[in-house]
């Protein structure tokens, strides 16, 4: 079996040989191989072919020269590999007649030296029966009454596509890395240069010349769909660019999707993926009203987040009639079993009289009594717009992480970010302060208030952080100090997110760090404006949440 990553590899050649050909796409759950092997700031795509290949019963891998991080693969797979059939396929810049003869040059090259690696024999005309019957090319396929998304940038696995589908998304087009689909050419009289002609026709990746005419392509698709998915892949620069420029003109709501090719990262890009189709999808079918005896109608949202489990009552009226916050266990079902249970006995409610429940969180999946889930970043623009319809920017900063979102006047999603994949500028950066600091996490934003000497925190990274603040601690540097410190830290690296979704006034702060009075202020003060806090901020998700199931019921 031989591997292979790029939609240029001439996977035909070998298949017509008789060799099985296999896409490499990695489902790793560490890189603890290319760590070793590799700059840890490489592309997560080639760490994790490293993985895969380590641990795969390859006969070899082709390799096309995309991009350094590829060819540091090549260097590292053929000094882990030297008996095995490593090839780098360089593949040209230019698509014109100049490169395809060239190209051709460079795959019959190739195929001679696997001729000599694995005594197989190359025949033309077994590979033109071969090509027969092969002629595709992806065509843009819109669907009428679904939201219909299309798919740029980097390489994108399988696992986006799914969620799409399960999530009744329609995938219009993939114009990614390995996404569209080749038109073969069967030229009987020049076999080769048909082929070589077909696979260089593909839309073009980032590295091909300008001239390849691959902005004209994208907005000949991007006209079509509902919305766009721009992906790229983590310590990927190729693709920023584009994603840049798209942003500065498409009229179509695009979503920045990074990924590490981990599986533990499948959570983080479902939940940007279903808030995203939430922003975009049409209102869902109405529920048949179950009242109250006495004719009253009671809905409930459930946040299950990391830190904290929320849970909010309303009535038809849209009025707040009980909620509760406990801490989330080691188990999120757990937490909101206690939270549905001391929410009700506060309401004066029994579960039978709740008409609707919608969960929401990173958790939001596990509560088995839910009848709907919703992504946070929905639930929290509903909330906000609930508790002050002149919200337009929301901060959310979390136990594990924080988010930016833009709402638009009726208090619908139209941008958001997030930061998910560390502990930096949350909850838990601040639980691990002040543990340094040995005072209470309530007391933490109180004595920074009272700080005199301005110190700054140079690393956001928890671990550095917590050194950094080790060595202050060394230095006689004073608690308030040090405390006000990591709170202007947060600030800064708030302020990025909410650069990156763009600051329209008025602001909102939600979640349990807006409960610490230094880092509201050191936010205000980095914004230049005040934010507008709620009097419990924790239950602003599960508000929202509520909210949607009130929706149901057209209330």
């Amino acid at each position: 079996m031989l591997g292979y990553i790029c939609k240029y590899a001439p996977v035909e050649v070998f298949a017509s040989m008789g060799v099985q050909m296999e896409r490499i796409e990695p489902d790793v759950t560490n890189f603890n191989q290319a760590e070793i092997r590799m700059h840890p700031n490489i592309c997560s795509f080639a760490k994790g072919v490293l993985e895969e290949v380590m641990s795969g019963d390859y006969e070899g891998v082709i390799l096309t020269t995309c991009c350094d991080s590829i060819r540091r693969l090549y260097d590292v797979l053929t000094e882990e590999f030297p008996e095995k059939f490593i090839y780098m396929l360089d593949t040209p810049r230019i698509t014109k007649d100049a490169g395809i003869t060239l190209y051709e040059q460079r795959m019959k090259e190739m195929t001679r030296a696997y001729e000599e690696f694995s005594g197989r024999v190359f025949e033309e005309e077994k590979f033109c029966e071969y090509l027969k019957g092969k002629e595709e090319e992806q065509q843009l396929s819109v669907k009428n009454g679904a939201v219909n998304i299309g798919i740029i940038g980097a390489r994108a696995n399988e696992s986006i596509q799914t969620i799409l589908k399960e999530n009744g998304a329609n995938v219009a087009f993939d114009l990614t890395c390995t996404g569209l689909s080749r038109k073969i050419l069967v030229d009987e009289s020049d076999v080769m240069e048909g082929y070589t002609r077909g696979l260089l026709s593909q839309f073009p990746c980032m590295r091909m010349e300008q001239a390849a005419n691959r902005d004209e392509l994208i907005r000949r698709y991007v006209g079509s769909v509902d919305g766009i998915i721009y992906h790229t892949v983590q310590f990927c620069d190729n693709y920023a660019y584009e994603y840049a420029w798209l942003k500065d003109w498409l009229e179509r709501p695009m979503l920045l999707l990074e990924t590490d090719y981990t599986r533990q990262s499948s959570g983080q890009i479902r939940t940007r993926i279903e808030a995203f189709l939430e922003s975009l999808a049409p209102e869902k079918g109405r529920a048949e009203k179950r009242r109250k005896g006495d004719g009253a109608m009671y809905v409930m949202g459930i946040d299950s987040g990391s830190t904290s489990t929320n849970a909010v009552i309303m009535d038809q009226d849209r009025k707040i009639r009980a909620f509760s916050v406990v801490r989330t266990g080691a188990k999120a079902g757990v937490s909101a079993d206690r939270v549905l249970q001391e929410v009700l006995e506060k309401a004066g409610l029994v579960r039978e009289d709740i008409s609707w429940i919608v969960s929401t969180g990173y958790g939001r999946v596990s509560i088995e009594f839910a009848d709907e889930n919703v992504t946070e970043i929905s639930c929290h623009g509903k909330g906000a717009h609930y508790f002050n319809p002149k919200i337009r920017t929301i901060l959310d900063i979390g136990g594990q992480d924080s988010k930016a979102i833009r709402l638009s006047d009726t208090g619908e999603v139209k941008d958001f970010v997030m930061n998910d994949k560390c502990a930096a500028g949350t909850g838990r950066f601040l639980e691990m302060i002040a543990r340094t600091l040995e005072v209470s996490l309530d007391e933490l934003g109180a004595i920074a208030l009272t700080s005199k000497e301005k110190i700054e925190i140079t690393s956001m990274c928890s671990v550095f952080a917590e050194s950094e603040v080790i060595s202050l601690i060394a230095n006689n540097k004073e608690k308030a100090d040090i405390a006000d410190g990591v709170c202007h830290a947060i600030a800064n690296k708030a302020f990025g997110l909410l650069r990156r979704v763009g600051m329209e006034p008025e602001f909102m702060m939600t979640g349990g760090v807006a409960k610490n009075p230094g880092v509201v202020r050191a936010v205000e003060e980095k914004i230049g404006s005040k934010l507008y806090i709620c009097e419990e901020p924790e239950i602003v998700g599960a508000a929202g949440a509520a909210l949607y199931a009130l929706e149901k019921y057209g209330a």
